[in-house]
């Protein structure tokens, strides 16, 4: 099943990436995301061998963190 998905990411990320598919923006490094220095990305990586954005989505630390936040706003 083919779901098609339409949004705006131009102001969430770095402008060299901003015509990027999703498969580019996940395998970019994470100083793409706008607001993320490239000293914001060696500090990540050297904490938690986070490199790409894809890394940074799937660590289990930041999808904890993102889930508690859910059930918290699902509680207000």
């Amino acid at each position: 099943m083919t779901v098609a998905v339409s949004a705006d990411l131009a102001k969430q990320l770095d402008k060299a990436y901003e015509e990027k598919t999703v498969a580019e923006l996940l395998d970019a490094p994470v100083a793409a995301l706008a607001g993320v220095s490239e000293g914001d990305a060696e500090k990540l990586d050297a904490a938690f061998g986070i490199k790409t954005v894809r890394d940074l989505g799937t660590n289990k630390y930041f999808r904890l963190a993102a889930a508690l936040n859910d059930l918290d706003a699902a509680t207000k």
